[in-house]
């Protein structure tokens, strides 16, 4: 069949006939959802939401974590011309006021008691909100005025069985400019902004992103833990393993994901690169505890896997002597790693963020795919990406079909094509800044593309630091440098308007305990172990030996060592897992100022 909305994207799916189309974890036990539980639940939402008296483009907001019943939300409001607002499960009662009111959401589908509550709180005020319906049980006295997600079901059943067909023929009559989602950016700096993107928007980013992954078909499991309500998930995590007839199995948590990968064996997941840096940094830990022989093993193997990496890479086949070599790799050294993310997983796909080149090749010496692209919520979301047969460590790929690049005289990248929004909702002014007459949408970030047609990103236009000599330094890809260290789980750099680079660093404490209990370093707490001075001077020299390679004017002169890691709790991170910079210089704002005093540049 032709797949013009994402109506036909979902009838596609079903027609796998799969018996665990979705899977989700209940009481301990990992479910099986059928593609026909899958079709009837969407219809018989889609049905019960009409029946609520919801019409074509009236807007249902959603308030929930990864499950089957986002999923049946989603695609009954496709299925019944309306648009849905999906809210992130993290944000406070004031963001979700927010979101409904400019949304003009006129029901919320909410997941559980800590959700409803949030609901409840705010309600009075969301002008627009007639109907909240209740995917889990709750408290009696968090009931009032709301309806259950089996209710709604129960009504649409009964509509269905006086007429079977009406989804289907509602959903054919959804056209592909209609609009399909709004999708609020986090509003980092200043109110969220609606962003609208129409069926087209997202069907022709999923068929795009489905040639670059034409291997993946109803064989495969993809693991699902980044929030549905990010644009990368819901496209890449969603809507492309629907088109692909993969199993979608939903993790419980972003902690529990390590244990869930092992259970589910994924052959194929979608992450931020915290995740990788995390992996990468487990497996260095693990290794620096080890026998000396085993740590020389390892960089042996290492070293074999880079090179078999190369080969990949560059289209060349290995010789006899280095297929050898990485088969016996894999088996002292790889295969055990590989066990950790279930056995099975054969394509990891990284976007949100920029992924560090030393991790990517460290993965891909592995046997461990990672490619990684790029996009925003604004481009539905992807706009480049590497791809297995065109792969280039350290860019984030190549265009996918029917997607322009160029890079502006600023450096700026900008991007035309259908994956380009229809706007922000409700915002003329904005859209109008956002997309040029020539339909040229301003991504914000600074990149470069090579002969090969290769993008690679610099840093965010708005993130670049530019001293108060003048000199402009791009902070990220030395971030993404320090942050390979073992030593170092997050780190900040700031100067903006100062006369030197400073930096906020977050240690990995679980080794630099185990570092100050090989020295003899006494403390009591992390507060009391982060200002000795062995430690200052052990990250002071591990941050001169990774940028000794940077010029004079970008190395780091002076850092802080905090004695926590970002939160989402605490704002500092986005609900993707990115540090929010401005967030984290207002916060330690003392302790930046403290960095600067008296000091000469």
């Amino acid at each position: 069949m032709e797949i013009r909305t994402l109506c036909d994207v979902f009838y596609h799916a079903v027609g796998f006939g799969k018996p665990d189309h979705l899977k989700y974890k209940q009481d301990g036990v990992w479910r099986d959802i059928s593609s026909d539980e899958l079709r009837r639940a969407v219809e018989e939402f889609s049905m019960g939401l009409r029946s609520l008296g919801i019409e074509k483009g009236d807007r249902v907001a959603i308030l929930s974590e990864n499950r089957p019943e986002w999923a049946f939300t989603d695609l009954a409001c496709l299925t019944a011309g309306l648009v849905d607002a999906p809210i992130y499960a993290t944000l406070t009662p004031a963001q979700v006021l927010y979101i409904l009111n400019d949304s003009e959401a006129r029901a919320v589908v909410v997941s559980s008691p800590h959700q409803v509550r949030k609901v409840q709180e705010v309600r009075a005020q969301a002008k627009h909100l007639q109907h909240v319906i209740l995917v889990e049980d709750v408290p009696a006295d968090l009931k009032a005025g709301t309806t259950t997600f089996a209710d709604v079901r129960a009504r649409g059943r009964e509509a269905l069985a006086k007429d079977p067909d009406a989804v289907k023929k509602r959903a054919a009559e959804v056209q592909p400019g209609d609009l399909a989602t709004l999708i609020y950016t986090s509003g980092t700096t200043g109110d969220p902004k609606g962003v609208m993107l129409t069926h087209s928007n997202l069907v022709s980013n999923t068929l795009g992103s489905g040639l670059v992954t034409d291997t993946l078909g109803p064989q495969d499991v993809a693991l699902s833990f980044l929030p549905l309500c990010h644009v990368f998930e819901r496209m890449s995590g969603h809507y492309l393993m629907l088109l692909k007839g993969c199993t979608i199995a939903y993790a419980e948590s972003v902690e529990q994901v390590p244990a869930n990968m092992a259970e589910v064996k994924p052959t194929v997941m979608s992450s931020v690169p915290r995740l990788y840096e995390k992996m990468f940094a487990r497996v260095h830990e693990k290794v620096a505890g080890d026998p000396p022989l085993r740590q020389k093993i390892f960089r042996w193997a290492v070293g074999v896997g880079r090179e078999n990496f190369r080969h990949f890479v560059d289209r060349t086949k290995p010789g006899l002597g280095l297929r050898v070599k990485a088969a016996l790799a894999d088996k002292l050294v790889f295969s055990k790693i590989k066990e950790r993310t279930g056995g099975r997983l054969r394509l990891f796909v990284s976007g949100g963020a920029p992924l560090a080149r030393e991790i990517a090749e460290f993965f891909g010496a592995a046997g461990l795919l990672i490619l990684e692209g790029y996009g925003l919520t604004e481009t539905s979301p992807v706009i480049t990406v590497n791809r297995p047969d065109a792969l280039k460590p350290g860019s984030v790929g190549l265009p996918i079909k029917d997607v322009e690049v160029r890079i502006a005289p600023d450096g700026e990248i900008l991007t035309r094509g259908p994956h380009v929004m229809k706007g922000y909702f409700k915002k003329p002014e904005a859209t109008a800044e956002a997309i040029d007459p020539e339909g040229w949408f301003h991504t914000g970030d600074i990149g470069m593309v090579d002969e090969r047609g290769f993008l690679t990103i610099t840093d965010r236009k708005k993130d670049l630091i530019v001293t108060s000599g003048g000199k402009n330094i791009a902070p990220q890809p030395i971030e993404n440098v320090l942050k390979s260290n073992t030593l170092i789980a997050e780190i900040v750099m700031i100067g903006n308007k100062r006369n030197f680079p400073a930096a906020l660093i977050v240690p990995n404490f679980e080794n630099l305990e185990k570092w100050a209990k090989e020295k003899g370093v006494a403390y009591g707490s992390r507060d009391e172990l982060i200002r000795k001075r062995e430690v200052e001077d052990l990250y002071e020299q591990t941050v001169k030996d990774l940028t000794g390679h940077l010029a004079q004017y970008e190395r780091i002169k002076k850092l802080a060592l905090l004695p926590r890691e970002f939160t989402l709790e605490a704002g500092e991170l986005t609900p993707t897992l990115k540090v929010k910079r401005r967030v984290v210089e207002q916060k330690y704002k003392d302790v930046i100022d403290r960095m600067y005093e008296g000091a000469a540049a």
